[in-house]
């Protein structure tokens, strides 16, 4: 789902971009000739470069050092189009309406190499991410692949007294490849970060994918969905992705390796002209007609399940299985890009749901061992829906937004009821068996399915994730900058509001909530006394807490794990809050028992029975010295209830 981060607006056209690989800056370049530099994460302008008395048309940061480079052009169609720092030598990389693409030394500013071959203008050039080898897109319709190894060794010292044959004919740059296909001129080429692969983007309105090898290359695929000139292409720096925009005010996401159309963001009125991927996070941003956008495509949250001692997570194209006891993982199947996982113990079933054709969800039946052994292939069971949860061990729903139904599925993906939600809904989330916790903008609603009835709604506008507590007495409720905790019947207890992202959180084994934000680590008590424990060097999703050590997936979907220490005071305040928890209803109801004494108190105190055993609703105590406590208050209040029947009488 495109999700936009910034948006700035320009009367004049945004011509190039370039993220700053570790502050939260970017370039943009304008027809004007002006370069911005703006802090896009407090939305503010830093700088405004003037120098330019031509249309600035390329810009680019250095990866280590402090500088940028620009390109300009003389006229509006005359002059460079594209520069480009290497990633490793002093070199700088120009495309030029000239027809030629020229390497320049930065250190010593001098052009040490022309590389001429192309017959019109040239519209972008770029580095190999690891090889000597440099591509280039004309509007004389090819794609040129360049050797140039001959270059790179004139910088390096020779280990004997042979020179190269290029060497010692002065050939700096040769033609290795020439990619012809397109029927018009190609605006646009990426090499693949990791794989032998080109992309490239022209005026013929089609994105072409090309393989190469040692010794040729050839046309492996044409996607086609763009109305009008692709401006510019690139591979996703870190999912399976191309991402392609054009004139026809569109910006398209693919899929790599299905080569099909995943996504489509729009403008009404916006032709878009540039894009830029950043190097390190999920972050994108596209220029058009009166500025520009940053947005992301994949959320930087790595999707995961709880499964008792272990997680079900995605990380590289793959569902992973991690134990908390050996902190070991291992791959499961090959996935595709989840938005959400969850997992039935019972049949070992996980299932998937992803923004893949507007909303679907997969389902699987993992074989125990198939843990560990990657090349598993299984079968899913796919279906159509904007959210799907378990709702009890053999039994998944699915919600579609366009009807606000939901359809109750078994695990052989077979329907078994469908229901029309009683209030409007965008997402659903498990709350209990054959109970879902329906959110909308502005509410969130438990729904008891069995007679679709609204049991209790609580005002909690845009929530994201929803985190109940072990004994399902608690409900953690986060949107973008708050937290609500409230009761199992959506009583609220507190509400915290943070002035930057809350990441994620989960309940302890005391009843603490432990909650990230983009910077700290924090915790948070139902009364709403809170606190930070330490700060974070980088933004953490926790999936466990365990005593106090805290598990966690990063934003590459790696296992972590923190020992804390809480304040002295917070197990005081745990225990006093239980305290005021636990509270005997003196007419004889109450929900909160010990397990191995429910049989004795159902039958003393004459409770109904299904109020206790109503699957997912029994609160377990956990602390048996406390069960013991509390059984002692019951049996105190019975002693006071019989002295005052017998007074009566």
């Amino acid at each position: 789902m495109v999700k936009i981060k910034f948006e700035t607006k320009s009367d004049r056209v945004t011509t190039s971009l370039s993220f700053h690989p570790k502050r939260p800056w970017i370039l943009a370049s304008l027809v004007s000739g002006v370069i911005q530099l703006w802090d896009y994460r407090m939305g503010t302008l830093i700088y405004t470069f003037d120098e330019h008395k031509g249309p600035a048309r390329g810009v680019h940061f250095h990866k280590s050092a402090d500088f940028f480079v620009s390109g300009v052009a003389f006229l509006l169609f005359s002059g460079v189009r594209t520069v480009l720092f290497h990633h490793e030598y002093p070199w700088i990389l120009s495309a030029s309406d000239d027809h030629t693409v020229r390497i320049w030394d930065w250190a010593s500013r001098s052009c040490i190499s022309v590389l001429k071959g192309h017959t019109r203008s040239v519209m972008c050039a770029s580095f190999h991410p690891t090889e000597d080898l440099i591509l280039s897109a004309s509007l004389d319709q090819t794609v040129l692949v360049w050797d140039v190894g001959a270059l790179r060794r004139k910088t390096i010292p020779p280990t004997d007294d042979i020179l190269p044959l290029s060497q010692m004919i002065g050939v700096d740059g040769i033609v290795k490849y020439v990619l012809q296909g397109h029927e018009r001129g190609v605006r646009w080429a990426s090499f693949h970060p990791t794989m032998p692969v080109i992309v490239s983007g022209a005026e013929d309105h089609q994105v072409k994918m090309w393989h190469l090898t040692e010794t040729k290359a050839w046309e492996v695929e044409t996607l086609q969905g763009h109305m009008n000139n692709v401006s510019c292409v690139m591979f996703h720096a870190k999912q399976d992705m191309i991402l392609s925009i054009s004139e026809d005010k569109s910006i398209r996401a693919w899929d790599a390796t299905e080569r099909t159309g995943l996504q489509t963001l729009c403008r009404e009125h916006d032709r878009f002209w540039t894009l830029a991927i950043h190097p390190e996070i999920n972050l994108l941003a596209a220029g058009h007609d009166s500025g520009m956008i940053i947005f992301k495509l994949e959320r930087e949250r790595p999707a995961f399940a709880l499964s008792r001692d272990s997680i079900f997570y995605a990380k590289d194209g793959y569902l992973w299985y991690y134990e908390f006891s050996t902190q070991r993982d291992s791959k499961v199947i090959h996935l595709r890009s989840p938005r959400t996982i969850y997992f039935s113990p019972k049949d070992n079933a996980a299932l998937i749901c992803s923004d893949l054709a507007g909303g679907s969800y997969e389902l699987y039946i993992i074989p125990k061992d198939s843990i560990g052994r990657s090349e598993f292939v299984l079968d899913a069971k796919k279906g159509i829906g904007n959210s799907a949860v378990f709702i009890s061990r053999d039994r998944f729903a699915v919600f579609e937004k366009s009807t606000n139904q939901v359809s109750v599925m078994n695990l052989r993906n077979k329907l078994v009821m469908k229901v029309v939600l009683p209030r409007p809904t965008d997402a659903i989330f498990y709350a209990g068996t054959g109970i879902l916790l329906c959110r909308s903008e502005e509410e969130v609603v438990i729904v008891d399915l069995r007679g679709n009835l609204v049991v209790a709604d609580l005002h909690a506008p845009s929530v994201r994730h929803v985190v109940w507590s072990d004994d399902r007495e608690r409900v953690a409720l986060l949107s973008k900058h708050s937290i609500i905790i409230a009761s199992k019947k959506l009583e609220q207890q507190c509400s915290l509001h943070e002035t930057i992202r809350v990441k994620s959180g989960v309940w302890d084994e005391n009843g603490v909530f432990i909650y990230t934000t983009l910077r700290d680590l924090k915790f948070c008590l139902p009364s709403g006394y809170s606190g930070i424990i330490q700060t974070l060097d980088a933004p953490i999703y926790i999936t466990k807490v365990v005593d106090n050590v805290i598990f966690s997936l990063d934003r590459d979907g790696e296992n972590n794990s923190i020992t804390i220490d809480l304040p002295p005071d917070v197990e005081v305040r745990v225990d006093e809050e239980w305290e005021d928890f636990v509270e005997i209803n003196v007419e004889g109801r109450f929900d909160y028992v010990e397990e191995n004494h429910v049989e004795d108190w159902v039958a003393g105190w004459g409770i109904d029975p299904f109020l206790l055993y109503e699957a997912e609703n029994l609160a377990i105590l956990r602390r048996t010295q406390r069960a013991r406590d509390i059984e002692r208050e019951l049996s105190r209040q019975e002693r006071m209830n019989r002295r005052r029947r017998l007074g009566r009488e």
